[in-house]
């Protein structure tokens, strides 16, 4: 990130950063069983994983369900079962930081990203 160790430059730093640096922001902690499997500790966070909420407020943690969007600009994704009440009622995604999520299941229909994750534990082999 940044240079420097103020908040308000390393929050600015993320804001303004690139797409591609952004796209690494969106990383979370696979479960042991997956990190035993694929020999990573962590992988980026795309629509279909199967994720566990570890962080936040009681009433969404330990919530686990599917992924239903992935907000690249802010870091943040959307999960099923985990919404919040609007003034008038209605029920709204909730957005979650992809920080605060421990994937349990990976969405394996895109080949190039489960061969991207194998290759690893071959070349530590």
């Amino acid at each position: 990130m940044a240079g420097s160790s103020k908040a308000r430059v390393q929050r600015k730093a993320q804001a303004n950063a690139p797409a591609h640096v952004k796209r690494k922001m969106l990383s979370a902690h696979l479960s042991n069983d997956l990190r035993a499997e694929y020999g990573v500790r962590t992988a980026r966070v795309c629509k279909g994983d199967t994720v566990v909420v570890v962080r936040g407020n009681e009433d969404i943690r330990n919530t686990e369900g599917k992924v239903l969007e992935v907000f690249t600009k802010d870091g943040r994704i959307s999960i099923e079962g985990v919404t919040i009440n609007q003034a008038d009622g209605t029920a709204t995604v909730r957005p979650v930081h992809a920080s605060n999520v421990i994937i349990t299941k990976l969405n394996t229909a895109d080949e190039w990203r489960i061969a991207s994750l194998s290759k690893n534990k071959e070349a530590k082999q």
